[in-house]
């Protein structure tokens, strides 16, 4: 392993942090800093770093790096871009692990002296060997470390939990973050790449593959100047853990403006998205996506094939799923003939019996909605399963009933869900079953049966990444045994060399 990559993991689990710029200012990023520091629980060492302060927030500050006589692990860097060379040396000099660079003002300005002043910076970091997260960053925040190395002390106000989020947006990030606080989505890490001075999204998955807190790594990509370097890392990583992406600049307007926001082309979109899944990284196509289809990989188990079982409390919920499910490559499937007998058992003639199936009828029943519902989780044709109640008051304990046997169950099959009632009514139980890991829960049929079609995605993607390296082992047996002689007969074979 080389210098830079034993410091990326020192500069996300430091035991000491410098704010170099600190601040009582709340009119300065180094004050929000601070804050985010002090108040987030970080239980290491904080050093400000101002020369014209005493102390900061009740700490004693320093008037440089060197001045302070102890180990530097992470420095956080809130100055004018001006003075950022000369910080970069007294941290190479100091023996600093790694940098978070909050300074905007490199190239991804007009000024071309902009990106002179990038690559100064960039060749002092290489030389020395410290990861830079930034420039141009809201900074990045290790939730099961306690430490928020960035402007916004709210984020620590984010569940921990087992997924990880690599952006090159900040108002994205604060979006996503704020968004899995009202959806309990638990977060490992938030990595604000900004303009990537050393540290790009190759660097982070493979960081995060090797990550023990990380089980599914989202990326927000806008623009990026060596795809197919990232390609390869997530071929070589290829099903250790689920890689989600969402990449903007499908639209001229969107590419120019990712030029001007990361001082890279975001390139022609329908190239990326076709070489993603060849590389093993599942696209979407919006904000909401990523957040729920990770939220779906990290909590679920993947279908081992496309059909599902829609039981809904009310009919029209279910015939919701159904619509998404056909348009996104599901089945909703024929229940065996046993299952389907003791469906019937337990609904009226008049009820949808069949798949989807209309619970509505054993409301007051709860142990006839057992019945249903076990049918189905252990029918042979089902793969997973979408369930969908809403709130009624006449349905009020039709949660209660049935929480035995979702606990129970704990997921043999993917059990995806749309339980929806005002604020107050089912919160705690719908919670407790995510928590338990019986679940995961959306408020729209369409948000649920979307993220089981990414589910049952992720998996194709599996499956097809097995029967070309069997296919592949074969060709390459007849092809000589070589994999000089296999290239050759196989160039311009885009699926063989993305390794699909």
């Amino acid at each position: 392993m080389n210098k830079k990559a034993e410091n990326t993991k020192i500069l996300f689990d430091p035991q000491s942090v410098a704010v170099i710029g600190a601040s009582d200012n709340p009119g300065k990023l180094g004050f929000h800093v601070m804050k985010s520091l002090t108040k987030g629980g970080f239980s290491g060492g904080i050093i400000p770093v101002n020369p014209g302060a005493d102390e900061v927030m009740g700490l004693k500050a320093f008037p440089s790096v060197a001045a302070y006589n102890g180990q530097i692990d992470l420095a956080i860097v809130v100055l004018p871009a001006k003075l950022v060379p000369g910080v970069f040396r007294e941290c190479a000099a100091e023996g600093v692990k790694g940098i978070v660079l909050i300074t905007a003002g490199f190239k991804e300005i007009d000024d071309p002296g902009g990106a002179d002043l990038h690559e100064k910076i960039a060749g002092i970091a290489n030389e020395a060997g410290i990861p830079v997260i930034g420039p141009n960053t809201f900074g990045m925040i290790n939730l099961q470390a306690d430490l928020n190395a960035s402007f916004t002390p709210e984020f620590s106000r984010l569940m921990k939990g087992s997924v990880a989020l690599v952006s090159q947006s900040g108002g994205i990030s604060h979006l996503l973050g704020f968004l899995a606080m009202r959806m309990d989505v638990g977060f490992s890490k938030i990595i604000g790449l900004g303009n990537r001075l050393n540290v790009d999204f190759a660097e982070m998955v493979d960081y995060l593959m090797d990550d023990p807190d990380t089980r599914v790594i989202m990326l927000y990509m806008e623009g990026i100047d060596d795809p197919v370097r990232l390609l390869e890392t997530a071929k070589r990583h290829h099903g250790e853990k689920p890689i989600i992406v969402y990449k903007t600049g499908r639209s001229e307007k969107s590419d120019q403006a990712s030029q001007s926001h990361t001082g890279s082309m975001a390139g022609r979109h329908e190239i990326y998205t076709g070489t993603f899944s060849q590389a093993g990284v599942l696209a979407v196509d919006n904000t909401e996506a990523l957040l729920d289809t990770a939220k779906a990989l990290s909590g679920a188990p993947l279908p081992d094939g496309p059909g599902v079982a829609v039981l809904s409390g009310q009919a029209g919920p279910g015939m919701a799923a159904c619509d998404v499910c056909e348009a996104r490559g599901l089945k909703i499937v024929c229940f065996t003939e046993k299952t389907q007998q003791k469906i019937n058992a337990h609904l009226p003639p008049l009820a949808l019996r069949t798949n989807p199936v209309d619970m509505g009828p054993a409301w007051y029943d709860s142990s006839a909605m057992e019945e249903i519902i076990k049918a189905a989780m252990n029918d042979d044709n089902v793969d997973g399963m979408l369930f969908m109640m809403v709130f009624a008051s006449a349905n009020v304990d039709a949660l209660k009933g049935i929480r035995g046997l979702l606990e129970d169950w704990a997921q043999k099959k993917p059990l995806i869900s749309c339980i929806l009632s005002p604020p107050g009514v089912w919160d705690e139980q719908i919670k407790a079953l995510e928590q338990s890991g019986s679940l995961i829960n959306y408020p729209t049929p369409e948000r649920a049966a979307n993220a089981m079609a990414n589910l049952w995605k992720y998996r194709e993607m599996q499956i097809r990444r097995r029967f070309l390296e069997k296919r592949y082992r074969a060709e390459l047996k007849e092809g000589g045994g070589t994999n000089e002689n296999y290239s050759k007969s196989h160039k311009g074979r885009p699926d063989i060399a993305f390794g699909a």
